[in-house]
């Protein structure tokens, strides 16, 4: 604190009365611009398995930065080596119901379960038996 109100002293008597912080020379504090934060999302969508640490080396900036910008500011977290987008409690409250109800008609006929199944993307679902060893001779 004393060293704080020495340097005022020196700069009042100096002649300088700002009271304003001036700009220093160097990198600016943040680098949260939105021009990094679109180029991150859209290195993130070409490849979602990319590290934070490359994102860092291409833009030039810190990974510390990246990670900040990945999860604050575009919502995304890395699982099993991707990143996904984080849900909202709304979200994941949704699919949990959409799970029972798929769940419930399971129960209700497991035979012809698949064909009354629809869904409104173009996700392919793809059934698959393997055979023992004995079975394929």
């Amino acid at each position: 604190m004393y060293t704080t109100v020495k340097n005022w002293v020196a700069r009042f008597k100096r002649g300088d009365f700002s009271t304003c912080v001036a700009p220093r020379p160097g990198r600016p504090k943040t680098v949260t611009t939105l021009e990094f934060i679109d180029q991150i999302h859209e290195l993130i969508l070409e490849y979602r398995r990319i590290s934070a640490k490359s994102i860092a080396e291409q833009l030039g900036i810190s990974r510390e930065r990246v990670g900040s910008i990945i999860n604050k500011d575009l919502d995304m977290w890395k699982f099993s080596a991707k990143w996904v987008p984080k849900l909202t409690t709304d979200q994941k409250r949704q699919r949990c119901q959409s799970s029972e109800q798929i769940l419930e008609f399971f129960w209700c006929d497991p035979n012809d379960f698949l064909s009354r199944l629809l869904t409104m993307d173009e996700t392919w679902s793809y059934h698959y038996d393997p055979e023992t060893k004995q079975q394929s001779m």
